[in-house]
């Protein structure tokens, strides 16, 4: 992609390692790829020892969880919302005096990504602080919690975890002390070698407080002998494989990070002040007022400090991968991600399902919320009315109290509900993203023709989900996804639909045109880009990220580099 205006004229007063060649196809200048062994010699400053250390601090609650719900609670899980989850977000700001409020905002702006727990960490002469919480952005930050987070540079994250209920273990960003100082990282991924990596590790002694898989790069960074700091970060990501958007934050730099098949997105963009930001999404900039330049390329690094903003190559690059499902389901419609408009993509999708499976129809309606622009896009299509025949519920929590004599299909319909007056006597195409499990799309159905539709089209804007995802999305195993066990008209009769009709995966690609190879099809072909290791998915796993803390917020200072370390590393 071509930097910008701004962009180039910053890369101009900045430093940056490597030497700079032309990407194929692109105007751009970026940098070939660094190794140590590549560095000059001048470069390569001396080795040093550093003790297998935890690089985690020891900040979590030993209160237990409740084993032992009321007998009367119902907690809704993955059977009341099949859907594929994405895993987190990202935000990282420097240079503006209110980063932590923006970081604040831009993690609102993110919250569709992940709403179990939320954190951001601020650095100020040296100094970290942390405020980590379960819960939505609003609920784990106030006034006086963004008050604790000083400085010009922050770093934010969002995480949706797979557990019934979260907890705060392994809620980022995280910090890590090492010999030579602190840093911090929010990650947005999944690594398919964390397994093999975290043996490693134990094995020489690394001692891990939390099953998260960014505990894994910490480690690495921290027993690194490269010199100086921002060769650790590239040593330790040249010995992980998967999907990774990381945003790291020292005590002078902030530096992001994009797996070299860009997996997941993550953007770049600057705020009228000079400040710049990363961010998961392009909403995020919107809304704190940052104007978008560019992506982060895959396999790219790029630093920014006081001497302005720098960009590398990890190694050589691979055939891009970017997540299909980004634009599906994950992304909020007003992003632009890998370049395209969610909107855009998401109303040719129903464009598509109207051309290549139509169907005689009365009304067409979405499943909010992720449905709602492939709707309107089959009913522009087909020119049939488009209306809103599901509500959504948008007060939903985890647990709620039922009555002694049960409700059919309660989960949903805590949810969703339906307007009769839109559905009765109507032959009805009702438009969703996807179909996980099977098991919300069979109940969706039966609410319909409860309110008295006459017949009831499910129109999916996807293909079937066949394999599971490796690369940051919490996904079920293949032997639970219901489209690699059963045929679109087994599926059809499972869910009680008059028919049913998948977007053709031929069409998708067909619609991408030449960016086409440049997404990840995994879940839909069985194909991956990077093979999954150490693990498979088998039924009844979720990714087990060992949350067992208390459901509260926590604030933890971090103490600066003493100057005799200071003195240590700047020789």
């Amino acid at each position: 992609m071509a930097m910008s205006a701004a962009t180039a004229a910053a890369a101009t007063n900045s430093t940056a390692i490597g030497k700079s060649y032309a990407y194929p196809n692109s105007s751009a200048t970026r940098l070939i790829p660094i190794t140590l062994a590549s560095l000059p010699k001048n470069l390569r400053k001396p080795n040093h020892m550093t003790l297998a250390k935890n690089p985690i601090s020891d900040f979590f609650s030993t209160e237990p969880k409740d084993q032992n719900p009321r007998a009367d609670q119902y907690i809704l899980d993955d059977d009341d919302d099949d859907k594929m989850r994405e895993e987190c977000g990202v935000v990282g700001i420097y240079g503006d005096p209110e980063s932590s409020r923006l970081c604040y905002l831009a993690l609102h702006a993110l919250q569709h990504r992940g709403q179990e727990g939320a954190g951001i960490v601020s650095v100020k002469d040296g100094v970290f602080q942390s405020v980590t919480g379960v819960g939505l952005v609003s609920e784990v930050f106030n006034q006086s919690k963004l008050d604790k987070l000083p400085g010009e540079n922050a770093i934010g994250h969002v995480r949706y975890s797979t557990a019934g209920s979260s907890m705060l273990k392994n809620v980022q960003p995280f910090v890590a002390g090492y010999k030579f100082g602190s840093v911090g990282v929010a990650h947005n991924g999944n690594l398919v070698n964390y397994h093999e990596l975290r043996a490693e590790l134990e094995d020489n002694g690394s001692i891990f407080n939390t099953t998260s898989d960014t505990e894994v790069v910490l480690h690495l960074i921290a027993i690194s002998k490269a010199r100086p700091f921002l060769l650790r970060i590239i040593e330790a990501c040249d010995r992980i494989q998967g999907a990774y958007s990381m945003v790291f934050l020292t005590e002078d730099k902030l530096v992001a990070i994009r797996d070299p098949r860009g997996f997941r997105p993550l953007v770049m963009g600057r705020r009228s002040n000079g400040a710049v930001v990363f961010a998961s999404e392009t909403c995020a900039l919107d809304l704190i007022e940052a104007t978008y330049e560019r992506e982060v390329d895959p396999g790219e690094v790029i630093v920014v400090d006081k001497e302005g903003v720098s960009s590398l190559c990890l190694n050589s690059h691979s055939e891009p991968k970017s997540c299909i499902f980004e634009h599906i389901y994950f992304s909020l419609p007003s992003s632009v991600v890998f370049g395209r408009s969610v909107y855009e993509s998401r109303r040719a999708f129903g464009h598509i399902l109207a051309t290549e499976a139509p169907v005689d129809c009365d009304v067409v309606i979405p499943v909010p919320d992720s449905g709602v622009v492939a709707a309107l896009g089959y009913a522009e299509r087909s020119g049939v009315p488009y209306q809103h025949g599901l509500i959504r519920s948008h007060y939903v929590g985890r647990t709620f109290i039922e009555p002694s004599q049960r409700i059919r299909d309660f989960g949903v319909k805590l949810k969703l509900s339906t307007v009769k007056a839109v559905l009765e006597g109507k032959r009805v195409v009702v438009v969703d993203d996807s179909i996980v499990r099977g098991t919300t799309s069979s109940k969706i159905v039966r609410l319909i023709r409860e309110a008295g539709a006459k017949e009831v089209h499910m129109r999916i804007a996807s293909p079937p989900i066949i394999s599971s995802c490796y690369y940051g999305v919490d996904t079920p195993s293949a032997e639970e996804l219901i489209s690699n066990r059963m045929s679109v008209e087994e599926i059809r009769r499972y869910i009680g639909a008059d028919s049913l009709a998948f977007l053709p995966l031929g069409s998708l690609k067909k619609l991408l045109g030449k960016d086409s190879p440049n997404f990840c099809y995994a879940c839909f072909s069985g194909k991956y880009p990077v093979q999954p290791r150490s693990k498979v998915k088998r039924v009844g796993d979720f990714l087990d990220d060992g949350l067992n803390g208390s459901i509260q917020c926590i604030d933890k200072g971090w103490l600066p580099v003493t100057k005799i370390e200071k003195a240590v590393a700047d020789k």
